[in-house]
């Protein structure tokens, strides 16, 4: 009983911030997406479902949210194609694991608008460093302008995946070195090969925290809003890097012209929310296995 009470005791604390922090800006922005409010003012004018109704009918939205959608699944997909194929590799034995880590997980400690600043002078058509190795090894037919209309978004997207991939490798290796070395040795012989191992000893024994990897991924890619507005210039960024992060911003803020329009601003917050709420508790229901333990 007493110790219940100390649990409980230094859970309040948590508590009360998450109340203070979370649940309770939720529920302002939720009030807020029923009003029409320009965000400067104590004024707001109560519209009710108006915003919610007008979000239905706009066609930007829907473009951003399938924007979302692609970072979400495809740029995903990708990120944890890579970082398995990195966690196999650097679980092998291969020399330099600690090195080869941290040159992958690097990107991750530079902030997000300098590597969009980085990734756009990789891309630049006139003097950027891929098309001036394309010229230098005489391969001009490849050159193209990528932060054209056609490619920025798969432009991007590359630079996201390169980004992000280092953390999740990392996630994936920190499951893997808690998995006793008795389990690989077992296996190995039984005459399992490498391939065999990874999948079949360790991805099971890893299960729960790559679960917790793809529910991270899920709401870093639908917040995601730093690198896709920085990497074009903010307010320039072209319609095809709008995500509902990006949309949400001009929608509050304008871009050469100002908006203004914090409720409705808002009501695509409030999508935002319900989607990271729905595609994680879905991703955690079809991903649930019995509990191992070692």
């Amino acid at each position: 009983m007493l110790r219940s009470r100390k649990v409980l005791f230094l859970l309040v604390p948590a508590l009360v911030l998450y109340l203070g922090l979370f649940i309770y800006p939720a529920i302002q922005a939720l009030w807020v997406s029923l009003h029409k409010w320009t965000g400067f003012t104590s004024k707001m004018e109560f519209v009710g479902l108006r915003n919610f109704r007008e979000l239905v009918r706009d066609g930007m939205y829907w473009q951003s949210l399938l924007t979302t959608l692609k970072i979400l699944l495809i740029g995903g997909g990708a990120v944890f194609f890579l970082a398995f194929l990195f966690t196999f590799f650097l679980t092998s034995g291969i020399k330099g694991k600690k090195v080869f880590r941290a040159i992958i997980f690097y990107p991750n400690v530079v902030a997000p608008i300098a590597l969009a600043t980085f990734w756009s002078f990789l891309y630049n058509p006139r003097f950027g460093l891929i098309n001036g190795l394309l010229r230098l090894v005489g391969l001009d037919a490849f050159i193209r302008t990528w932060t054209g209309p056609d490619l920025v978004f798969w432009a991007v997207l590359v630079a996201l995946v390169w980004t992000y991939v280092g953390f999740y490798m990392v996630m994936l290796l920190s499951g893997v070195e808690k998995i006793p070395q008795d389990y690989f040795d077992v296996a190995h012989i039984a005459g399992a090969n490498r391939v065999q191992i990874f999948f079949r000893v360790t991805v099971p024994l890893i299960w729960d925290v790559l679960v917790i990897a793809i529910v991270l991924w899920i709401i870093t890619a639908i917040k995601l809003f730093e690198f896709l507005f920085a990497f074009t210039g903010g307010v320039t960024a072209p319609k095809a890097l709008w995500s509902n992060a990006v949309y949400m911003f001009i929608l509050t803020f304008g871009r050469r012209m100002a908006i203004y329009r914090m409720g409705y601003g808002t009501t695509v917050a409030i999508t935002m929310l319900v989607l990271v709420v729905v595609l994680t508790g879905v991703t955690r229901l079809f991903m649930r296995r019995d509990k191992v333990e070692f």
